[in-house]
């Protein structure tokens, strides 16, 4: 079926011998435990809501027929979900290479957590050139860990040849699709072994739900992710798995919507007299314009822009905004900016900052499905108070 059509109907088909209701939209499951009527055989496959959850089921469903893969677990939070992932393929003396150009809450989880207190080696490369991958690989390097997008740069690394390169050497290719959504993007069909969302972003698209997602097609895999899933319990709550179910159905139309607004945006301070670079794939200017074109179907809604100035010029005009809300997150309906050296990248040394070209005057935006236009008038406004 096609990308609209799953998103809408897979995990959700009337069940008429279940539930005779024949329910349209899943039940919110609240129930901790189920019943049963034999000791050794739980009723209909659930005992214990951590352990599975008829709601958290139909959107783990869900979630992996719109990434076009077999499998999908959905946890409390996308840094649930990733710690997850590494409590399942990481020991003590393995190493990960990693994009340098990551999420901040990724790289304190990395340094802070699995590095200081683990024992696990982490490289950061410049993933846009696989050959620096592959030079970073050694013979303890269990996975090789990309955003494309990046955030904050929106830098691209070319997923499927960075994938021949990592199982050439025996290593599994992780990917955050966040930035993208799974209808610009599929990395499991380019090569990728685990794809990773946070669900709070594009995917819920509606800023009232903490979520994230592991999806994978390789059973084995799915098989051990599920049981620390269990283990270490960071499952997605029934009401969330309802909201993000429910957020899925609309992706496709909000993600054209983003992208669109996304584009007229970045157009627009392109040519503006105080703005100094403008980083967005869709702009042919961008330098892997192409690369994005040839992996990706469409541009996602999210930039970035360094402003003419410093840090008082960029915090002046993010006071000046009024349509865009000065907040941390993205991917919801509404149009949200930020400063990612003060805010989503501040557990980032500023040295490492500097060196990656996180400044001081870069401004990050999650552009929302409002009016272009009145999107485009109020960065206007502000831009003229600096």
């Amino acid at each position: 079926m096609g990308f609209d059509t799953n998103e809408i109907h897979t995990g959700e088909e009337p069940d008429f011998a279940g539930h005779p209701s024949g329910d349209v939209v899943v039940p919110i499951h609240l129930s901790s435990t189920f019943a049963r009527r034999e000791v050794d055989e739980p009723t209909g496959g659930f005992e214990y809501s951590r352990s599975g959850n008829p709601t958290r089921l139909a959107l783990e469903k869900k979630l992996a027929a719109i990434e076009n893969a077999r499998y999908g677990l959905a946890f409390s939070s996308g840094l649930a979900a990733e710690t997850t992932l590494c409590l399942s393929l990481l020991k003590a003396g393995d190493h990960v290479v990693a994009f340098d150009d990551l999420y901040g809450g990724t790289r304190r989880l990395f340094s802070r957590v699995f590095e200081e207190r683990f024992g696990i080696g982490f490289s950061y490369v410049d993933a846009r050139d696989p050959e620096n991958v592959k030079a970073a690989i050694r013979k303890e390097t269990r996975l090789i860990w990309l955003e494309s997008p990046t955030n904050p740069l929106l830098r691209l690394c070319h997923i499927r040849e960075i994938a021949r390169i990592a199982h050439d050497a025996g290593a599994r290719v992780v990917v955050d699709n966040t930035f993208a959504s799974p209808y610009f993007q599929q990395p499991i069909g380019l090569g990728a072994d685990v794809v990773v969302h946070s669900t709070t972003k594009y995917i819920n698209g509606h800023s009232d739900s903490i979520g994230g997602a592991l999806i994978t097609s390789d059973e084995e895999l799915f098989r051990n992710l599920r049981f620390h899933q269990n283990s270490a319990g960071a499952i997605l709550s029934p009401f969330d798995s309802f909201l993000v179910a429910r957020g899925i159905k609309t992706l496709a139309l909000r993600m054209e919507r983003h992208a669109k607004n996304a584009l007229a945006v970045a157009e627009f301070l392109s040519a503006h007299e105080k703005v100094a670079a403008v980083y967005y794939p869709g702009l042919p200017s961008h330098p892997q314009h192409q690369l994005a074109r040839k992996q990706m179907t469409g541009f996602s809604g999210m930039l970035s822009f360094e402003l003419k100035g410093g840090e008082q010029e960029a915090k002046k005009f993010l006071r000046n905004l009024h349509l865009f809300a000065l907040a941390e997150s993205l991917g919801g309906v509404e149009s949200l900016i930020e400063h990612p050296g003060t805010m989503t990248h501040a557990s980032v040394p500023k040295t490492e900052c500097r060196k990656l070209g996180i400044t001081e005057s870069l401004i990050r935006t999650s552009v929302g499905i409002e009016n272009a236009e009145d999107l485009i008038a109020d960065l206007d406004r502000a831009l003229g108070t600096i």
